[in-house]
């Protein structure tokens, strides 16, 4: 098929947050009769780092470059772009009009040029509704949403995939009954003129029904934003790493994910830009964010939880509030987050005597916060920095947390190496920090150690250096057929199902208390998980940092 769909680029921009000026309507680059209009926003509550929407409107009928800004203007989804840095594109037929195998040979070149896909949302307009519901449906493997708007029913394959979707106007309740067989939802709700039907299992699987009547297409599109499209992205990390790219169908049906909204959450974010006169007078402006859920803004003195939230290396540091799942468990949880720009990216960098002072700055702020429960998560890079700071700030942190990164075995100053683990060695016996790995054991950026090749692998290095200083049995010898997927004996070991995907859970103890977990995802690339969050926390809580003694104090309840 020669009429390619070359919108990778313009994902990529939103996806990695490159400084971009607003753009007026244009045509898809390399794509005839169809046109996108793409903004890059500020750092407001509403833009994303990374996970925009990519909002795809197929029409009723062929339109002209003309008669798309009219239809994009009707539809109110310029507001969306302008809000949200989203990407909007019009797809017309590749003939005078859609026809089910030439339309789906065009869109399976878009998603293969596209590569990276995380929040595609499709729209269908009457036969562009009834294209979509018939054959787009039934391949959709990477599509965030579907919205059909007086469009026909389609008839679901076997193997489809579930996917959100909103349904609106003439013929509604047929194309909804397909649907809701296709996603294996329920009805759970009624409100006003909506009807919501979910997924037992995985209430993002919803399918919405509006009974409105005579609503403009901006007015379905707001229906439609705030109950189902804002809910979530999509993204597939499963034998791979996601921004590696992938071909459509290639991987299976992605994974659903909250999508962070503040508001829905009653959190307020504030963006911190000063400089940290303790330890960096003169320099520029250091950057963080903070995240406060509504319940912690009047908490008494001392009572509320921090924790601290490192990006993975050159991201933007809005990265992990996005998509590591603590934001929401800050909310559901009371606790109070923070996410530091600690790389610099334009700002100064932090260094661990940084981060320890934004510790300080914020306790400072936020009296509730309670000095004796502060805890630190990050990301690859941002994984080896929490890791660090579990062995440097020991006396600041009672639990650390590394999500895809470990510490750098010798050779490396920065991130492990010699330093870190005289320090640990220094500290042994004297010193305890609780520490919590996940690792994705298809992940090829920081490799995962496996039976042959685990020497020097930089996640053993961090487990080993741990237990050093926690003065537990230092592992030195692992064999991963006896010793199973950690490649040693493991304490509670549990095997999970999350998001159909498999994970292990075991724990390393010192004499009774259980300092250290290990998480591996199985067949997962290097990223978050979201729902390790939850592990995370859950590990996190039952321990404390005396703050008069700096004593570890573990809490088995």
């Amino acid at each position: 098929m020669k009429k390619r769909f070359v919108m990778g680029a313009l994902l990529l921009a939103c996806l990695t947050a490159m400084a971009q000026q607003p753009e007026e309507l244009s045509p898809m680059r390399g794509v005839k009769n169809a046109f996108t209009y793409t903004v890059r926003q500020e750092r407001t509550p509403e833009a994303r780092a990374g996970f925009a929407p990519n909002m795809l409107v197929y029409p009723d009928a062929k339109l002209s470059q003309e008669q798309v800004a009219v239809l994009l203007q009707e539809m109110g989804l310029k507001e969306y772009a302008d809000k949200y840095g989203a990407t909007m594109g019009v797809v017309n037929p590749v003939g005078e009009k859609y026809d089910n195998v030439a339309d789906f040979e065009a869109y399976k070149a878009m998603i293969d040029s596209m590569r990276v896909i995380s929040n595609l949302k499709i729209i269908g307009i009457g036969h562009g509704a009834t294209f979509v519901n018939q054959t787009i449906a039934n391949h959709a493997e990477e599509v965030a949403g579907i919205v059909s708007i007086n469009g026909k029913a389609g008839k679901p394959a076997s193997s489809a995939a579930p996917v959100p979707v909103f349904i609106v106007g003439n013929g509604s309740q047929a194309v909804a009954k397909a649907y809701i067989q296709q996603n294996h939802a329920t009805e759970t709700s009624k409100e006003a003129h909506l009807v919501r039907y979910q997924n037992s299992e995985e209430p993002l699987l919803s399918v919405v029904v509006s009974q409105a009547k005579n609503q403009s297409l901006k007015e379905i599109m707001t229906d439609a934003w705030k109950s189902l499209l804002s809910k979530n992205y999509r993204f597939n990390n499963y034998k791979h790493t996601f921004y590696t790219g992938a071909t459509q169908g290639q991987y299976g049906a992605y994974e659903l994910e909250p999508y962070v909204m503040f508001n829905d959450l009653k959190i307020t974010r504030n963006v911190i830009q000063k400089p940290l006169l303790d330890t960096m007078a003169g320099q520029s402006n250091c950057l963080w964010y903070e995240y406060l859920p509504e319940s912690t803004l009047h908490a008494p003195k001392a009572s509320v939880p921090l924790v601290i939230l490192l990006h993975g290396h050159g991201n933007d540091p809005r990265t992990q509030s996005e998509t590591s799942g603590f934001i929401e468990l800050a909310a559901e949880e009371n606790f109070i987050v923070a996410e530091l720009e600690w790389q610099g990216n334009g700002y100064t960098a932090m260094g661990l005597d940084g981060i320890e002072q934004v510790v300080y700055e914020l306790m400072t702020k936020y009296p509730q916060i309670d000095p004796e429960r502060i805890y630190s998560e990050g990301l690859s890079a941002g994984a080896m920095n929490s890791s660090a700071l579990g062995i440097r700030k020991s006396h600041v942190f009672a639990a650390v947390g590394a999500m895809s990164g470990g510490l750098f075995p010798e050779g490396f100053y920065y991130f492990g190496g010699r330093a870190l683990r005289n320090e640990a060695t220094q500290k042994r016996g004297l010193v305890e920090t609780a520490y919590i790995g996940v690792f994705g054991t298809d992940d090829e950026t920081i490799m995962y150690p496996k039976s042959g090749n685990w020497q020097g692998n930089s996640l053993i290095n961090a487990w080993q250096i741990y237990e050093t200083m926690n003065g537990m049995e230092v592992v030195n010898d692992y064999n991963f057929v006896t010793g199973g997927i950690f490649g040693q004996a493991v304490n509670d070991h549990e095997t999970l199902t999350l998001k159909n995907i498999q994970v292990q859970t075991g724990q390393l103890y010192k004499g009774s208390t259980p300092l250290m977990k290990l998480v591996a995802v199985e067949h997962y690339g290097h990223w978050n998980f979201k729902p390790a969050a939850r592990i995370m926390w859950d590990f996190f809580k039952h321990y404390s940092r005396d703050s008069i003694t700096k004593k570890l104090v573990y809490h088995a309840e």
